[in-house]
């Protein structure tokens, strides 16, 4: 009888063990299917705000104003890095939630820097950022929409047709891959 109730209370610790351990398992098709449905979120985010434009002075208006705040600034700040951090807190990807463009070029999350893949192709999603060698450091920022052999298409904000990080809007862009000093997965890469 005795033995019986070890038997018993073996199994038992058997079968709560392995559902414990059970509930605990994401298999690699369902890790790849919310980064794809976490990379269709952000692009549709950043997607639906093409068009919005500086109202009331620079780096002001409803918009920038919300961009803003993600990041718990007030108006008549930069906001390209805003818009960025805005677009991925409401796709609930886990990214720095600041308006400092260096605060997205972490070493773990860069996967292309200076013309060099260093873990795999930019995607959907990733960030890119571009040096100014005037300051010493990145900044401007936006999304990755395209990346091609020669051209990279892009979504920006705080930017103009003419690029500039200092702009009137969020504007859809094409820029030479040369122009791109790194990109970084926050997406993939968690």
């Amino acid at each position: 009888m005795a033995k019986a109730k070890i038997i018993h209370f073996y199994i038992l610790c058997f079968l709560v063990c392995s559902s414990i351990t059970g509930q605990g398992f994401v298999s690699r098709t369902e890790i790849q299917n919310d980064e794809r449905h976490k990379r269709e979120c952000v692009k549709e985010l950043y997607d639906s705000q093409i068009g919005v434009r500086e109202f009331g002075g620079a780096n002001r208006g409803p918009h920038v104003e919300m961009y803003l705040a993600s990041v718990d600034l007030g108006p008549s700040y930069a906001w390209c890095a805003a818009f960025v951090s805005w677009c991925y807190q409401n796709a609930e990807v886990k990214a720095p939630q600041s308006a400092w463009v260096p605060s997205f070029a972490l070493k773990d999350k860069r996967i292309y820097h200076r013309g060099k893949f260093e873990k795999q192709t930019p995607q959907t999603g990733d960030v890119f950022m571009v040096w100014y060698h005037t300051l010493k450091r990145p900044a401007h920022i936006g999304f990755i929409d395209q990346w091609g052999s020669t051209w990279v298409v892009t979504v920006e904000g705080n930017t103009n047709d003419n690029r500039s990080r200092e702009g009137d809007g969020v504007y859809r862009k094409r820029r030479l891959k040369k122009q791109i000093w790194v990109v970084s997965d926050f997406i993939g890469n968690n």
